[in-house]
């Protein structure tokens, strides 16, 4: 049987019942919310209303961390990634702890409170931060937040414009109304325009697989059952520019949805947005509404024969679910494990129709793009690689915050010229560029260009490109072990190298070391057999990490 013909029984079950896929999560994700139990007293009945066995309802009540988590009347998440741990070290975990009375990742012995720990809440500029309900808390008296001593903090998320003429950061700096390009372009320019006017700026998608976005929209041949997912599940610790476009410009991530749909032939989207960003969602599914009061989507819309629908999906808490198999098999309520491919999603993807996937910093770009012409935006930027990226600087900057910068900058002069270096006189060890699974940077790696072919050659990658910055406070060890942990908790577990892999690899790293042939043999294997991209780039995240460190990581860098 062909990797095409491969039969899901649960699939085809569900695909019989309606295809029930985002009603299925939501009804998880309310009794969830509503239960203090775990997913086995709840999960089955919720399957079983749908039509469902218990199994489509306990793999991902058991599987996504939102719905595994037990909850209290009061459901604090407390970020434990990159950047809000260089922020205190990750003191402020066991300090919220203390506040709570209750363990991380567990229920106080009253059900009053629950406290579940999760990586990344989008305010690595200001972290930590915690989510309690729906209400932020963010910087290092978060535990004096939390109990009320002061009042809850959540700054803006500081943004600005280095290129001298924004492009995804239009609307957000320079006060431009998205919906401009839309009206004049539906119904009067063709997909085949569209789509050459992508080609031509050589736009590659900006989530982190850099997959050039014109070759993308090709590959479903305009079929009129492709689906078009705005992908807003930004799960890079380190960084938060998706959620400032669908926070800050919502209107402009659907316009640049609209013309990807129009591109693709498509006449359904759907936007992801991560349920660690609550506030994203509201305004998102806001955004969708006013859209089709103003004509922009539904029945003919502006006047044309085009009939276009989008809706807005919540994720459930996984990492890996940002992969875009393993996205499209939480969008069909399933486990979000990554698939094999071929088929890849542009041939069989949601409920097997053609899909496309594009980050959400990518359909920002889209309007600017199809308004000046793709020529403007390939003059910006490298040849190889153009136009420009929004990069992210974490807490420990002297200026944190979302700066949109053209590809080929020096990382040293986003780091020295517009992070201004390190607050309070710190001393930088080293930099984690582009998420966890990225790479890391020493003080003397930084003169490389932001491109991914430059980071790529030293290391590193582009990934959404946060910068994380860690100071002399932590021990190297200390960061290793942090990165294990959080490949740890993420690993999906659907191929055996990465999910024993990354539990064997925090052991190791949690003993001290140093490390030997077992290390080495890990490493190997996980790079060369993980199913993903996420268990390939374990091994050379923490390589890069240990030749930052030099010698202070002396024999954590095993061929």
């Amino acid at each position: 049987m062909g990797a095409v013909d491969r039969f899901d029984a649960l699939r085809a079950l569900a695909s019989r019942r309606a295809r029930p896929g985002v009603r299925l999560m939501e009804a998880l994700a309310r009794s969830a919310a509503d239960s203090p139990d775990g997913p086995d007293s709840w999960a089955p009945e919720v399957a079983r209303r749908v039509g469902l066995p218990a199994a489509a309802g306990l793999g991902p009540a058991t599987f996504y961390a939102d719905l595994a988590a037990r909850h209290g009347r009061r459901h604090v998440r407390i970020c434990t990634a990159a950047a809000c741990f260089a922020a205190r070290a990750g003191r402020h975990l066991a300090e919220v702890e203390s506040t709570l009375g209750v363990a991380a990742d567990s229920v106080g012995p009253d059900r009053r409170v629950s406290l579940q720990t999760v990586r990344c809440l989008g305010y690595c500029y200001a972290g930590p931060a915690c989510l309690d309900g729906e209400t932020p808390c963010a910087g290092p008296d978060v535990a004096d937040q939390l109990a009320g001593r002061v009042p809850p903090l959540a700054p803006p998320i500081p943004a600005a414009d280095a290129t001298g003429d924004p492009v995804v950061l239009a609307g957000v700096v320079a006060g431009e109304s998205a919906w401009q390009v839309w009206p004049e372009t539906v119904g009067v320019r063709t997909p085949e325009q569209i789509q050459a006017e992508v080609a031509a700026s050589g736009l590659r998608g900006r989530g982190g697989a850099g997959f050039p976005v014109a070759a993308k929209w090709a590959a479903t041949s305009r079929s009129p059952d492709t689906v078009v997912v705005a992908n807003g599940d930004e799960g890079d610790p380190g960084s938060y520019a998706d959620r400032l476009l669908m926070e800050a410009d919502p209107a402009r991530v659907l316009e640049g949805l609209a013309l990807a749909c129009l591109a693709c032939g498509a006449r359904r989207a759907v936007v992801l947005v991560r349920s660690e960003y609550p506030q994203a969602l509201a305004r998102m599914r806001a955004a969708v509404r006013e859209a089709y009061e103003d004509g922009h989507l539904g029945r003919r819309v502006h006047g044309s024969d085009l009939d276009l629908d989008i809706e807005v999906a919540e994720g459930a808490g996984s990492y890996v679910a940002g992969e875009e198999t393993a996205l499209i098999a939480a969008l069909e309520g399933g486990r979000g494990c990554a698939r094999p491919r071929p088929p890849y999603p542009t041939k069989q993807g949601l409920w097997d129709a053609p899909t496309v996937v594009n980050n959400v910093e990518t359909l920002a770009a889209i309007p600017w793009i199809v308004q000046r012409g793709g020529g403007a935006y390939a003059r910006r930027g490298r040849r190889t690689e153009t136009g420009t990226k929004l990069v992210c600087l974490s807490e420990r900057f002297a200026r944190p915050g979302c700066y949109e910068v053209e590809l080929g900058t020096p990382v040293a002069d986003i780091v020295s010229n517009l992070g201004g270096g390190l607050r309070e006189g710190a001393q930088l060890s080293v930099v984690q560029v582009g998420g966890p699974l990225g790479g890391f940077l020493g003080p003397g790696q930084m003169d490389v260009p932001l491109t991914d072919a430059d980071l790529t050659s030293r290391g590193a990658a582009l990934g959404h490109a946060g910068l994380v910055a860690f100071d002399q406070r932590l021990h190297p060890l200390e960061v290793l072990r942090h990165v294990w942990e959080f490949v740890a908790a993420e690993s999906c577990g659907a191929c055996s190298p990465c999910r024993a892999g990354s539990r064997r690899g925090l052991e190791i790293a949690s003993s001290g070391g140093p490390a030997g042939e077992e290390y080495a043999r890990l490493l190997r294997v996980m790079g060369q057999a993980s199913l993903c991209a996420f268990g390939r780039r374990v091994p050379a995240a923490v390589r890069s990490l240990a030749r930052a460190y030099g010698d202070e990581l002396e024999g954590w860098n095993p061929c």
